[in-house]
């Protein structure tokens, strides 16, 4: 399976052409969905598999039947001292970590590249609730590749200062990172965490959601089939008010980057604050805004913005989940999308015909389907569950939403759509503005102008245009207000795992 190894973009035909040529892998090897056979279901601390301290476990569930794939152990604080112990020791001056060329270290990040493309297989079904799990797979493998060509290419500055002296500066890694990713892209998140932090030579105790361990369990077995050395890289799963905030307030941990929900990022930011003043990055929820100009090209829109919503069952942070169209094509366009989600294809996740599979926060969409319809939406189609066993919802619709309903001011993470009407360029800006969130944003027009003055008027970390879920290696992803600090990809997310050095050193002079 060839792929670009810097580019990546999540789009309908590009997705569905990955999923083919990944499922012939999968075929090939004739394995199971949720096989565990490979994966270790220990804690991952100090390149050696643990039970945990207390020796508990959890179940991890399988989200299409609901049943109990394994059990897995359960880290707690004592684990997480155990973890940061082992990455403060690989992370000490003169270690072999610290000691190695950054070229070596890129070179280890291209060989975990390697080891993952080609157990694509395996990472496919270990943790899939849905074919997405292919693609992200494939994606991870452009993040560690990218990030690999960085390690040795962070360069500091000789700087002219006044004097006799020469003054550089050097970017350091700041040294043991915190590191908590949540479940709807574990692969994947996995990737944007570890690719930076390690490209730069940081160490890493990773807390992995409960809900998707077996991706990073096996993800840290090859870690130390490439050869990063002990310490380097600690996989926990684990639960958020024990593992996780044991991480985000541990004094010996100096950066924490977490991923998942507003509320959770606040706990986060006011953990790691109350501890030693750790540096922190948040990639947080949204409530993005998708804007359909009547200029747009309706077919394009339509399916662009179907996607844009129900791409990963909805569980995703920077959903279009408040799509604003223009009143003159609002029928039509409300028409042509009720008629699309009704021939969303819903079940079974390794069925190549299947565009949905299963949620998990699924009581908690159903109450966000009851709010709306007790607000006063009108439900286009779905609202239901849509099979006997599992946790399977019918994609949903909700015409006629106000900006003031539950259902169009907090983030869903399901497939549930909201469509609003405006009129004016100046109105619907201001209204997609009035969100405490500033994830992501669309427009889709044919005029340069109409998309340049939303582009600029609103405050979104990422705006497309005519696309959505386009991300490329490259390019940062993050948000502006409640939707996190920090960015992540690209040269401005490996800024977050480095610190600044100025070294000044006195000239000696000819006569002195």
């Amino acid at each position: 399976m060839q792929l670009d190894n810097t580019v990546f973009i999540l789009a309908p035909i590009y997705f569905w052409s990955i999923r083919s040529k990944s499922c012939d892998n999968i075929c090939n090897l004739n394995i199971e969905p949720n096989q565990i056979s490979s994966v270790s279901l220990q804690l991952f601390i100090n390149n050696q598999w643990q039970d945990a301290v207390s020796k508990r476990s959890f179940p991890t569930i399988n989200p299409a039947t609901g049943e109990v794939i394994c059990q897995v152990a359960e880290a707690d604080k004592a684990d997480v001292d155990k973890a940061v112990k082992a990455a403060r020791e690989a992370f000490r001056f003169g270690s072999p970590w610290r000691r190695m060329d950054a070229s070596d270290r890129g070179l280890l990040l291209s060989r975990l590249a390697d080891a993952i493309e080609r157990d694509t297989a395996y990472l496919a079904v270990s943790d899939a609730d849905s074919w997405v799990q292919v693609f992200t797979v494939c994606v991870c493998m452009c993040v560690h590749r990218y990030c690999a060509g960085w390690a040795d290419k962070w360069e500091g500055k000789t700087i002219p200062i006044d004097g006799d002296f020469f003054c550089y500066t050097r970017h350091e890694p700041i040294g043991v990172c915190g590191q908590i990713i949540p479940w709807n892209f574990p692969l994947l998140m996995q990737a944007w965490k570890l690719g930076p932090a390690l490209a730069t030579g940081n160490t890493v105790v990773m807390k992995v959601a409960e809900q998707t361990p077996l991706t990073a369990l096996y993800v840290a077995s090859l870690i130390k089939e490439v050869g990063f050395p002990p310490g380097v890289v600690n996989i926990l799963p684990g639960m958020g008010p024990s593992a996780g905030s044991a991480i985000a307030s541990h004094m010996d941990v100096d950066k924490v980057a977490f991923t998942g929900s507003t509320e959770v990022g606040h706990l986060i930011q006011q953990a790691s604050g109350s501890s030693n003043l750790k540096k922190v990055t948040l990639e947080l929820g949204g409530k993005s805004p998708n804007i359909i100009m009547s200029d747009a090209n309706m077919a394009e829109a339509v399916e662009q913005s179907h996607f844009a919503l129900f791409f990963n069952q909805g569980q995703c942070c920077c959903a279009g989940s408040r799509t604003y169209v223009q009143d003159t094509i609002y029928d039509e366009f409300m028409e042509r999308s009720v008629e699309r989600a009704k021939s969303r294809v819903v079940g079974d996740p390794f069925n190549m015909k299947t565009e949905q599979g299963p949620q998990d926060q699924f009581k908690k969409i159903l109450g966000y389907i009851s709010s709306g319809k007790r607000e006063g939406a009108k439900l286009m189609c779905g609202g239901g569950v849509a099979a006997d066993r599992g946790y399977f919802i019918q994609p949903t619709i909700f015409g006629d939403v106000q900006d003031g309903m539950t259902i169009a001011r907090e983030e869903i993470f399901g497939p549930v759509m909201q469509i609003l009407k405006f009129k004016t360029l100046e109105e619907v800006v201001e209204r997609a503005n009035d969100t405490k969130y500033g994830l992501a944003a669309a427009v889709f027009t044919k005029d340069i102008d109409k998309a340049h003055y939303i582009s600029s008027g609103i405050r979104a970390g990422t705006v497309w245009i005519n696309c959505y879920n386009v991300f490329g290696a490259q390019a940062p992803f993050g948000g502006y207000k409640y939707s996190g600090n920090g960015r992540e990809l690209g040269e401005y997310g490996l800024d977050n795992y480095t610190e600044v050095k100025t070294v000044t050193i006195k000239v000696p002079q000819k006569n002195s």
